[in-house]
């Protein structure tokens, strides 16, 4: 067998060969060997000619493929290419548009943007539990950002509709980012007070060095933090305060958005923070191979259908504030 794929192009060449696809994928989902994701059992059946496995317990589906459990079940696409296009969406900076996709492969735009979606619950990470700042001398960035379309390119009958600043018509996330570690970002309705405090005091343990710029908001984060400010109207950076490494990933996201994607709804916009935050956490010490082998081992576990994607009340309940 060759060895696993370094390169876009050698994992083009590899996963062409379905059996390289099931052994690829079945030995990262299950480095102790085949388990029916049914009843747990670990004596299944390989059959070959259908490449499924047979559970030895009778019950419904005893018979299980790779896909079974995973965001990529009940899809009619061959391993061939859901593999390559989950390659460049864990690799490619700027992301991968759905048009691109569906050039690339022969598949239609909207099936292209089905499995751009379902790579990105793949991409989600399952770090909202605990709290940045916790480890001795920690520092953490907190900042947020606008995403939408700029002002002077909208209509102008919908900036008369608008009440109030421009900046209302578009969506706020604020961003948090533990130096040396992870970031971890958060849709919010408004950048008040009332919005911002109770999730900065949800992500990071007190006592955490707290840098932020001069927003009011943050006033008063100082009775439980080492909260210490850089306005930006006078200077970026103040010795060790600053929100650089943030404002670093918000370039990348804006970047991705607005060149790549072009037209992203609001009620989707937490998939592709998920799938930029995977980029970004997982840039340093991974090579291009190490970032697709740790997505494929998170696929396992999560399901996207067609009509929750497109059912617009589908969002994270727990990111609105």
């Amino acid at each position: 067998m060759q060895s696993a794929p370094k390169t876009l192009v050698q994992a083009i060449k590899y996963f062409a060969d379905l059996d390289n696809c099931i052994d690829y994928l079945a030995n990262r989902r299950w480095p102790k060997g085949p388990i029916c994701p049914t009843c747990g059992r670990t004596d299944v059946t390989y059959v070959p000619s259908r490449r499924l496995w047979q559970c030895k317990t009778r019950h419904p589906k005893a018979q299980f493929s790779i896909k079974t459990g995973t965001v990529l079940e009940d899809s009619p696409l061959g391993l061939d290419k859901w593999l390559p296009v989950m390659w460049m969406v864990a690799n490619c900076k700027n992301g991968v548009s759905s048009w691109e996709i569906h050039r690339s492969l022969g598949v239609t735009q909207k099936t292209a943007w089905f499995m751009l979606h379902r790579i990105r619950l793949g991409m989600q990470d399952g770090f909202y539990g605990g709290k940045l700042g916790s480890g001795p001398d920690a520092e953490v960035e907190v900042d947020e950002t606008f995403i939408g379309g700029k002002a002077r390119n909208m209509h102008k009958d919908r900036k008369a509709r608008l009440t109030g600043r421009i900046d209302d018509d578009k969506t706020v996330v604020v961003g948090f980012l533990e130096r040396g570690g992870k970031v971890r970002t958060q849709i919010v309705t408004k950048r008040q007070k009332q919005n911002l405090q109770p999730i900065v005091r949800e992500q990071v343990q007190a006592g955490a060095a707290l840098y932020t710029d001069a927003l009011k908001a943050y006033i008063g984060l100082d009775t439980d933090y080492g909260h210490q400010v850089v306005d930006h109207a006078v200077e970026y950076v103040h010795g060790r305060v600053h929100t650089n490494t943030l404002e670093n990933f918000w370039s990348l996201l804006k970047r991705g958005l607005h060149g790549t994607y072009v037209s992203v709804e609001p009620f989707h916009m937490f998939r592709y923070l998920d799938e930029q935050m995977f980029r970004f956490n997982n840039r340093k010490d991974m090579d291009d191979s190490d970032r697709f082998r740790l997505l494929c081992t998170q696929i396992v576990g999560k399901r996207l259908t067609y009509a929750e994607l497109t059912a617009k009340e589908d969002k994270k309940p727990e990111a609105i504030f």
